[in-house]
């Protein structure tokens, strides 16, 4: 397993000064945020490390020579949109960055881009199903095509009163992971695992790695406390930041020990990389920076 950061957290750093501070780090990898140039309101997005829509041969060959001379390869272009948007407009423009970072990861042999499949918030999950598969196949289409691989992480991006009550992102648990694979019925098609989005959830986030081990083809290392005396008092059914905070691995309910012992049952040799959105560590670029070196830190007892 290689072992890196996600660079969202590093906004106002370049490139090649978040490369810079993963090599001095001893960072094996980078989740490279590859927003628009237009960026994005919500939290943790907008952020762009590389402009995927303007990549050339030329530019690709600089950013490989970098990460060479450094020790730091890229682990996936990321980009975290809700391509089920009800908006036609917004889905058009989601969709067509999305293949952007196809062609973009296949440029610089990276072959993976992680994102959601979406979804439409007051939608049922059958109805959603139907808008994926008329979304997806062509974008899994020019995936195949281009020999690059779609992890989608299980974030039901449900945080926000405009999210309710179905959230943003079909792909949060097991029993619908079954259910796009077989209607998306494609090889590059797969996962980018976060055990924390299972623990608000009450799902058991060890037991699916062994099920879905071929489907994994990237993990993110963010944790999630749940405040039981909130949840007693609200319950399931209230907004999530309502009784759960995201946290920094080792501040939260995941067993790092456990999920990492069952990484390596079930073979995983991809990246996995450290996310950042506890607010505790949001002040300021530096206290952001000594959130990864904290992770990283903690983290180092369980993997490289």
């Amino acid at each position: 397993m290689k072992f890196g950061l996600l660079t969202a957290i590093c906004e106002g750093m370049t490139f090649e000064e978040v490369v810079e501070f993963a090599a001095e780090n001893h960072l094996e990898c980078l989740e490279v945020a590859c927003w628009p140039a237009a960026g994005a309101k919500r939290r943790y997005a907008g952020v762009s490390h590389i402009d995927a829509e303007h990549l050339t041969e030329e530019k690709a060959k600089e950013i490989l020579d970098l990460c060479a001379e450094k020790g730091v390869s890229i682990s996936s272009l990321a980009y975290y949109p809700n391509t089920l948007d009800p908006d036609p407009e917004k889905r058009a423009y989601y969709t067509a960055h999305l293949h952007a970072l196809i062609d973009a990861s296949a440029m610089l042999g990276v072959n993976l881009v992680t994102t959601f499949i979406g979804r439409i918030p007051d939608k049922t999950v059958a109805e959603n199903l139907e808008e994926a598969k008329k979304v997806w196949t062509p974008v899994l289409a020019h995936a195949e095509e281009k020999g690059v691989r779609i992890g989608i992480e299980n974030c039901p991006m449900w945080f926000t009163d405009d999210e309710w009550p179905g959230g943003q992102n079909i792909m949060s648990t097991p029993a619908n992971w079954r259910k796009v694979f077989a209607l998306l019925d494609s090889p590059n098609l797969g996962l980018n695992y976060d055990p924390s989005h299972f623990v608000w959830q009450q799902i058991d986030y060890i037991r699916p790695l062994y099920e879905f081990k071929d489907r994994i083809f990237h993990v993110h290392y963010k944790d999630i406390k749940v405040r039981r005396d909130k949840l007693a008092d609200v319950g399931v059914m209230a907004n999530p930041l309502e009784y759960m905070t995201p946290k920094i691995p080792g501040l939260g309910d995941v067993d790092w020990g456990k999920f990492v012992s069952a990484l390596t049952d079930i073979g995983f040799d991809g990246c996995g990389v450290i996310e950042v959105e506890d607010k505790a560590f949001e002040d300021s670029l530096d206290s952001a920076k000594r959130a990864v070196l904290q992770s990283a830190r903690y983290l180092r007892n369980f993997v490289g």
